[in-house]
């Protein structure tokens, strides 16, 4: 069980702190702890381990990273007190100390202490690693049973769990704690493939893995990797859109490629005792999920897909820059419209004609969506381009207008600051220069920052919306932020409450604050939402021989979602 105390962090009017330093991610400031609050909280901890102990359990984690309230104490970020609970390392750490022998003192030698340590602040004034192996020391002397590490603050700059940060990013600073201390210590942090972990263990940079999100994802991720299924994996491509960010917004957590997280005891996938023949007419995300939970609980089950190959949406999302784990859904969608034995059929078009001669009772249509056109004069000049056309490779100017900033603008914009590249992640030296990450593990920068090194941009680009809210609003509360200053580092220029006029030899004209004004641009790219491809759908009193059902895009193309397109496939299918 994790023993968490968020201090500043909580998001209530009565929180406290080493310090009172406001956040910056929190509308409140906390009040100071005092010397007897101090000690009471510290007790607090001891009283909670013994109730987990005496609950059955093996052992309690404390969590002294991320930037909770343990952290505040520990960096000068926020600590800055001048009794014998602030000043040099050896102050700062008695807090989180005294925490340690309090629990030892009340759960005896045998129950597990784990300590949650952050190695990495990622904030000014952040520890040096000479301070975190002075702290690590400490812990271990006082009680502690293995360590645990965090990297960087909630309120730090530089992105430490999104999908655009490489795998194991940080474990050689893991590596390096390891040298110091004789307790065991545990890796986290994107690992969310066994041939990562492995790696991990068997390079001897840490004893153990931690993952959180990838359990998620996949609740038989160690079954699977332990009889050599690792193909079948569901993994997480630590995108955060039902976990994280639903935690933060207060609704229930899941997972965006595994719908069941969180609703397993809601959404049970039982053998059918009444086999029927399916057709599902469309092999993005919606279609796969749908046939391949049709295909588990026994139904004969066939896949329609127009285009050489299944994927959908996803197909673009993994050509985008830090977008590479997108290939991993799509593979474990393969995999197990194998392993269901789904009758798969690329490049085939079907009518309601052919569908109904087949004899199907069950009919899914999930068709998709297909770009929507600009209507303003000028908008079939050669110039003017889908996402889809450019994501697929079209030749694109040096000076661009992207039109539209949801998450396909965005995720544009980022395609086109960068050359062309192979379906690999950044390399890992590249990322750290990028978002300013000391990559020595000996750090002596205040929390292992350095000055970031951004590479030019290859295009100058314009990101448009028409809506005057801010841009990317829509994006999620734990990644939107690194896709805004992905693109502000790179000169891209947003502007909102943008009407769009006409396309000429000169460019795109736009009215922006009242004025018409000219975009000397060579290329214009369309990202202003979807429009549903629902053909294939009855009309309304029409009767069929099959019954007809519509997900995903094809149902509702606004706000194109995978959470909800995966979702209702998978809970479509469970009924069937």
């Amino acid at each position: 069980m994790q023993i968490l105390h968020a201090g500043r962090y909580g998001y209530q009017p009565f929180v406290v702190s080493s310090t009172a330093i406001k956040s910056p991610i929190s509308p409140f400031k906390p009040r100071q702890l005092s010397e007897k609050n101090i000690l009471s909280t510290i007790e607090d901890y001891a009283q909670c381990a013994d109730i987990a102990k005496k609950a059955g359990y093996d052992g309690v984690e404390i969590m002294g990273s991320e930037g909770y309230l343990i952290n505040q104490f520990l960096s000068r970020h926020v600590n800055q007190r001048t009794d014998r609970w602030g000043g040099e390392i050896e102050n700062r750490m008695r807090f989180p100390v005294e925490i340690v022998k309090a629990i030892r003192a009340k759960v005896g030698e045998k129950f597990i202490i784990c300590f949650r340590l952050s190695l990495l602040d990622l904030v000014h004034d952040g520890n040096t690693m000479q301070e975190v192996v002075t702290v690590a020391k400490a812990l271990e002397k006082a009680g502690v049973t293995l360590l645990n590490t965090g990297i960087g603050w909630h309120e730090a700059r530089v992105p430490t769990i999104v999908t655009s940060v490489p795998r194991a990013a940080f474990v050689d600073y893991t590596a390096h704690v390891k040298q110091h201390i004789s307790i065991p210590i545990i890796a986290s942090n994107r690992i969310n493939m066994p041939e990562t972990a492995e790696e991990i263990l068997a390079t001897g940079k840490a004893d153990m893995v931690q993952m959180a999100r990838p359990l998620l994802a996949d609740a038989f991720w160690v079954n699977k990797t332990a009889t050599n299924r690792v193909d079948e994996i569901n993994t997480c491509i630590a995108c955060n859109q039902a976990c994280l960010d639903h935690a933060f917004k207060n609704k229930r957590v899941s997972c965006l490629v595994n719908p069941r997280a969180g609703h397993e005891t809601e959404l049970v996938y039982l053998k059918t005792k009444q086999p029927k023949r399916i057709a599902v007419v469309g092999g993005g995300v919606a279609g796969m999920s749908a046939a391949t939970v049709a295909a588990s609980r026994g139904h004969a089950v066939t896949l329609f897909e127009a285009t050489s190959d299944v994927g959908g949406q996803f197909n673009f999302a993994k050509v985008v820059p830090g977008k590479e784990e997108f290939h991993e859904t799509i593979r474990y969608f393969k995999v197990q419209l194998e392993k269901t034995g789904v009758d798969v059929r690329l490049n085939t078009r079907v009518n309601r004609e052919q569908l109904e001669r087949e004899g199907f009772d069950e009919v899914i249509v999930a068709t998709g969506v297909i770009p929507r056109a600009l209507k303003i004069e000028g908008s079939d000049a050669p110039q003017v381009l889908s996402y889809a056309q450019v994501l697929k490779g079209a030749e694109v100017g040096q000076k661009v207008a992207v039109i539209g900033a949801g998450g396909i603008g965005f995720d544009v914009s980022e395609f086109l600051l960068k050359p062309p590249h192979q379906p690999q992640p950044q390399p890992l030296a590249d990322w750290q220069r990028e978002w300013g990450v000391d990559p020595d593990p000996n750090y002596v920068s205040e929390g292992g920052m350095q000055p970031p090194v951004v590479e030019p941009a290859i295009r100058e680009i314009y990101l448009l919306q028409r809506k005057t809210t801010p841009l990317g609003i829509g994006l999620g509360k734990t990644s939107g932020w690194v896709h805004r200053a992905q693109l502000k580092k790179h000169g891209v220029r947003m502007l909102r409450g943008v009407q769009y006029k006409a396309v000429t030899d000169e460019g795109l004209w736009i009215e922006h604050n009242g004025q018409d004004q000219l975009l000397r641009v060579d290329t214009v790219v369309v990202c202003a939402g979807q429009e549903s491809v629902k053909d294939l759908m009855p009309k309304e009193g029409e009767s069929t021989i099959a019954n007809y059902h519509i997900i995903g895009g094809a149902k509702l193309a606004a706000e194109l979602d995978a959470k909800r397109a995966i979702k209702e496939g998978a809970e479509l299918a469970a009924q069937l």
